[in-house]
């Protein structure tokens, strides 16, 4: 049963997947305004109900202004989670790019893939900056990496100064998001062997983790949106990521043993 259960639910996502690259390749080369993220959010949505992940919404994100939304990182499966309560560009490491499915639409959901080798921080640079004019929003996972979810690690302060520095000229509003997961197949996520089916991290490989979390009955997850920071009100990127990092990690709910 497990098995036909992914099977299922693989072939949707993958009619998903089809249906959305199909009209997006058509829609991007002619038009990156804020109507062209419509097909990307839809995705995100269907891929989180498809998979079974059921999220409850502490808050209320930012929706009139320009934002950075800046959240704690579990898994790939945030990106649904996450992409499927606010609209904006993804930041991600350079590699992701080249991900089988994952990579492919993470292009489509207009991500910046922000490279660490020193020839492509240009590029990278000047994607973020034409962003930033176009008025997108951008969503970070500040820690650089993903956890098993137990608690967040500290965050990369490097991308705050895009808070501070926007070539439009005006500092941007910052809301910070905390993921909480729950539970993982009914099972409170109160273990790591509970929390690895839905956590994506240290050296796991992604088809097998996908696979088995297919089988499974799905998750639960908590998104809490903090009240906004005002760039603006900061001088220095670090004192501004320290005050997102304590709104995060004093947002998480820790399962009792």
């Amino acid at each position: 049963m497990t098995a036909i259960r992914a099977s299922i639910r693989l072939f949707l996502f993958a009619l998903l997947s089809i249906f959305v690259v199909g009209l997006q390749t058509i829609i991007l080369p002619f038009y990156r305004g804020r109507a062209s993220y419509w097909l990307p959010f839809f995705w995100q949505w269907g891929t989180r109900h498809i998979f079974g992940i059921k999220v409850f919404r502490n808050g209320k994100p930012v929706k009139d202004r320009q934002t950075m939304y800046v959240s704690n990182h579990i898994s790939y499966l945030d990106i649904p989670v996450v992409g499927s309560c606010v609209i904006g560009s993804f930041i991600a490491r350079g590699d992701l790019s080249n991900w089988p499915i994952f990579g492919y639409m993470s292009k489509m959901q207009q991500t910046i893939f922000i490279s660490r080798d020193r020839k492509d921080a240009v590029a990278g640079k000047n994607a973020l900056e034409r962003k930033l004019k176009d008025g997108a929003n951008l969503i970070i996972f500040a820690e650089g990496t993903s956890s098993d979810g137990a608690q967040v690690l500290p965050f990369k302060s490097s991308l705050f100064s895009l808070a501070l520095d926007n070539p439009t000229g005006k500092p941007l509003t910052v809301q910070p998001i905390t993921i909480s997961l729950l539970s993982v197949a009914g099972q409170p996520a109160n273990n790591v062997d509970v929390r690895d089916l839905y956590a994506w991290h240290r050296d796991m490989t992604l088809p097998p983790h996908i696979w088995q979390f297919a089988k499974l009955k799905g998750a639960t997850v908590e998104i809490k949106f903090h009240p906004p920071r005002e760039a603006a009100a900061y001088r220095d990127r670090k004192a501004l990521c320290g005050d997102c990092y304590n709104d995060v990690s004093g947002g998480l709910i820790k399962q009792a043993a």
